[in-house]
């Protein structure tokens, strides 16, 4: 099997076989993101990926999970998605579930015919990256994506029966607008209703634009109590819509994880509970690491 530079995938799929279909992402000019700055985008030939997957069934007995990598997967011409996963699904009959990566533009670009092909040839799930639904936040850190846009592609995303999982970022907002931050991003999953929330906490990554913008002073790093306020402002206000709220990234002050809204109180009693009494709300900066 083969692999170019620099690999990622969600927490949730550590134990998911991961088949690269794309090298880099379209946008790759997120401020907080470096992710994918060592490689152009591009979509790998269907050949080769392929002779990945056939590899791949000659070294693994039994695979229940594939997660495609690259960045943004559901950019694909869709005919070539659908091959990939008709691939999938005959190389691996035992196969239940097969996830990637798409932006919320990606879902756009489609036609609501095309989701539910895609849907159909076996998608579970795609990973989307909202990171806020602050409007001047998303200029800010340039993910081309407004609030519009977002619920414009999570709406088809449902019509078409695909399981949507939103990430969003603690901290983007920086000191300054920790606040509208946290308010903008929980009115736009309310309007949303993804089936699943991602929530972590920001790490400045070495290279970004985002390092250079806190070293020029324009990006002031939030508190760990604005991290954890955020938090709470999010678990107070989202509305009982049911979803998987995924809190246990490795860079959240309170790692939790649960089905939405039945832990909202257990999880409101942890955060509470580090606001009052966690040293680490004293520090003036928060403490993160890189992906």
């Amino acid at each position: 099997m083969h692999y170019e530079g620099k690999i990622y995938r969600p927490w949730m799929e550590a134990e998911s076989l991961l088949i690269q279909t794309t090298l880099g992402c379209s946008n790759n000019q997120c401020t907080f993101c470096t992710m994918f700055d060592d490689k152009r985008f591009k979509v790998r030939e269907l050949e080769d990926i392929f002779l990945d997957i056939v590899e791949a069934r000659q070294r693994y007995r039994h695979v229940e999970s594939i997660f495609l990598v690259d960045g943004n997967v559901m950019a694909i011409r869709t005919e070539k998605l659908i091959a990939i996963l008709d691939q999938i699904k005959v190389t691996f009959p035992e196969i239940k579930n097969i996830s990637l990566y798409s932006g919320f533009n990606d879902f756009r670009r489609k036609s609501i015919t095309e989701l539910k092909e895609i849907r159909s040839a076996g998608l579970s799930m795609a990973y989307s990256g909202l990171e806020s639904g602050d409007p001047i936040v998303l200029e800010r850190i340039k993910k081309r994506m407004t609030r519009e846009h977002a619920i414009e592609g999570m709406e088809m995303a449902r019509e078409a029966n695909i399981k949507v999982l939103a990430s969003v970022i603690f901290g983007l907002g920086g000191k300054e607008r920790s606040h509208e931050h946290a308010v903008n991003t929980t009115s736009l999953i309310n309007i949303m209703k993804p089936d699943a929330i991602a929530p972590m906490a920001l790490a400045i990554q070495p290279g970004s634009e985002l390092e250079r913008e806190m070293q020029r002073g324009e990006f002031t790093l939030p508190t760990p109590l604005q991290i954890l306020e955020e938090e709470k402002y999010l678990l107070e206000n989202l509305e009982d819509f049911d979803c998987y709220y995924w809190g246990d990234h490795g860079n959240n002050i309170s790692p939790m994880r649960g089905s939405f809204p039945s832990s909202r109180l257990p999880f409101l009693e942890r955060i509470n509970e580090n606001i009052a009494h966690n040293p680490i709300t004293q520090e003036n900066v928060i403490q993160t690491f890189a992906w």
